[in-house]
């Protein structure tokens, strides 16, 4: 008979894994329920049941290479494994899925979400953002309205051509600005436009680069309440959002907390290995994890009950002309292409600006269009993300 002790070192599952939030692209839709293949890694002659439904298996020579790897990369090397498969249904948003070993009673489970409505979606996101309310604050004895900022105005263009959903972080402060000096006298205008644009917490200012990285709670905490509250002040409640990118992407664990606790639910990141093999914009997790949710829409870490959602393009970073072939090749990732999270930053946009990019607005509409005309509809990522 096995050894629970044997089975505990070596069952694992590889795939889906623990947190991982799945759409219609990871299996077939079945009535209302997503029935997808759930494959784990086991001791050869285990007899296997998943949800109780009887596991197949379907390597079965003895034992996996020292090399293979699951979808999270995690390398296996101890003792002699095979793949088993069962296939499953998922009925609900929230789904635990156990794998039990008869012949030793062992139980291994994880927690997966099911996303209704998660495919052929996109949001467009925008980083860095305060020059433009600095100038609708100069400027507010002129202005009528906050789209007669040119900058503004390309998101209300792109709204207004394509649907598109735009979802704005800010900074509170710049040189010579801070968000209290932003009049309400736009409140109203704000609020009739909720249904496409968003205001959350991005960080204090654009310097440091990764303030966040060795914050505190009580240090997050600070920042994100200030610029919250100007945000309902100058704008409403009702531009908020329980998802935000922090600034550089990278927090402590314990100011991912305190973000938690302040109501943010989700963050967004790039979720990359730099040039040494170390996440960077992947917050406080670590690289088997960030590989993971590079090859995904969104991950759950159900430990802290935060989820994490990754950038598919960034405009400021890809050549006017690439936009539609790097698209059109994301889009045949089915892992990947569910709902697109399209970002750019706000200063290419100004001609000051040292990296000034004169071809910021066709990038924006560009991608937009891409979108459009591939299937894809606006959405914000709490309506994908989040049980209804």
């Amino acid at each position: 008979m096995l050894q629970e002790c044997n089975m505990v070192q070596v069952i694992e599952f590889i795939s889906p894994v623990d947190g991982d939030m799945l759409n219609e692209f990871d299996g077939d839709e079945k009535g209302n329920s997503l029935e997808i293949k759930v494959k784990l890694l086991a001791p050869p002659e285990s007899r296997i049941r998943i949800n109780g439904v009887p596991a197949k298996c379907i390597k079965c020579t003895g034992g996996i290479d020292v090399g293979y790897r699951n979808y999270a990369g995690y390398a296996y090397s101890e003792g002699e494994k095979d793949i088993f498969e069962a296939t499953i249904r998922l009925d609900g948003y929230r789904n635990t899925i156990e794998a039990v070993e008869e012949k030793s009673s062992w139980k291994k489970d994880i927690v997966v979400y099911r996303m209704r409505n998660a495919t052929r979606k996109y949001r467009l996101s925008l980083d860095d953002n305060i020059w433009f309310l600095q100038d609708i604050a100069g400027n507010s004895g002129k202005y009528k309205s906050i789209f007669e900022n040119p900058y503004l105005k390309i998101y209300k263009d792109a709204h207004d051509m394509y649907g598109t959903k735009v979802h704005i972080n800010l900074f509170y402060q710049t040189e010579g600005f801070n968000l209290s000096q932003m009049p309400a006298k736009y409140k109203s205008e704000w609020r009739d436009n909720a249904d496409w644009l968003r205001l959350t917490f991005h960080s204090i200012q654009e310097f440091p680069d990764k303030p966040y990285l060795s914050a505190t709670y009580d240090e997050i905490k600070r920042d994100y309440e200030l610029i919250t509250e100007e945000i309902i002040r100058f704008a409403g409640e009702e531009l908020l959002s329980p998802i935000t990118t922090v600034h550089w992407g990278e927090t402590s664990l314990e100011a991912a907390r305190a973000l938690r606790t302040m109501g943010v639910l989700g963050l967004v990141g790039y979720f990359k290995l730099d040039e040494n093999c170390e996440p960077m914009v992947s917050y406080y997790l670590d690289k088997e994890t960030t590989e993971h949710i590079n090859k995904r829409d969104a991950w759950k870490d159900n430990k802290e009950d935060i989820i994490f959602i990754k950038h598919d393009i960034v405009l400021d970073k890809t050549d006017l002309g690439d936009i539609y072939p790097f698209l059109d090749n994301l889009k045949k990732d089915p892992h990947q292409s569910g709902m697109l999270e399209m970002l750019i930053h706000e200063q290419y946009f100004y001609s000051h600006y040292g990296a000034y990019q004169p071809d910021y607005r066709e990038k924006v509409l560009t991608a937009v269009r891409w979108a459009t005309e591939n299937g894809y509809k606006p959405a914000f990522w709490r309506d994908v993300v989040l049980e209804k």
